[in-house]
């Protein structure tokens, strides 16, 4: 399906209708893409770069860089696989509901989380409950 130019959900439009789930496939794979884009970047930095500094504040400095880069890589693996989650749950039309109440997830939230599985109030109740069972 191709989209208007300049397409935004709204909230005047019935919820996930054909255009909503087509640009956030669209938002999800661009999403997808650039952080392969850059899993692949990193990778190809690291095979590049030489930990084998002969000053040993620079070998330090390297090997705190190529520690970032791995935890940074770790996330992006998390995410990616979270927007393949969200893909999925587009081609089963259960995305942009909450899977806890089954009440839509406001597109606003959508639009700034394009993976939320949680309306905003089910969230906030999520962290609360969290932050009580930390408390304890």
């Amino acid at each position: 399906m191709m989209l208007p130019q300049n397409y935004r959900p709204t909230d005047k439009e019935p919820f996930m209708n054909p255009m909503q789930q087509e640009y956030f496939r669209q938002k999800l794979l661009i999403w997808k893409g650039e952080l392969v884009e850059e899993s692949n970047q990193t990778l190809q930095n690291m095979t590049e770069e030489s930990l084998a500094q002969p000053d040993l504040a620079d070998r330090a400095t390297a090997e705190t860089d190529r520690a970032l880069e791995l935890r940074t890589r770790d996330r992006y693996r998390k995410l990616i696989s979270k927007i393949d989650a969200a893909l999925r749950r587009l081609e089963e039309d259960t995305y942009g509901y909450c899977e806890e109440t089954g009440e839509p997830i406001s597109l606003k939230r959508l639009e700034a989380r394009p993976i939320a599985t949680l309306s905003v109030e089910a969230q906030e109740r999520h962290e609360r409950m969290e932050r009580t069972k930390r408390d304890d």
